[in-house]
């Protein structure tokens, strides 16, 4: 499954100690993600390759409560692409696990 996206990335507030920032997936294609994953790995993840303008990595999405995924978004990603929290971000997205 290869898909593109667009999202506000926003900062996870559980963690007070650390950044970390994520992007969610439309609550359509978090149900076919969902509707598609075979295996279950830890916390329920998907490990998927995504790319944002020229960085592409690979990494898990998780579900949050609400039913939708999120995919974190590295600091190495975010630095490169110039992304701040709160902007607007295209995704591609390939599933690797279903």
């Amino acid at each position: 499954m290869i898909v593109r996206f667009e999202g506000d990335v926003f900062r996870w507030d559980a963690r007070t100690d650390s950044d970390w920032y994520f992007v969610a997936l439309p609550p359509a294609l978090s149900d076919d993600v969902r509707e598609m994953q075979t295996y279950r790995r830890g916390f329920g993840g998907v490990r998927v390759e995504a790319t944002i303008g020229g960085s592409t990595w690979r990494t898990s999405i998780f579900p949050q409560a609400g039913g939708v995924y999120v995919l974190p978004l590295k600091r190495a990603v975010r630095d490169a692409e110039g992304i701040d929290p709160g902007a607007g971000v295209e995704v591609d997205l390939v599933v690797l696990d279903a």
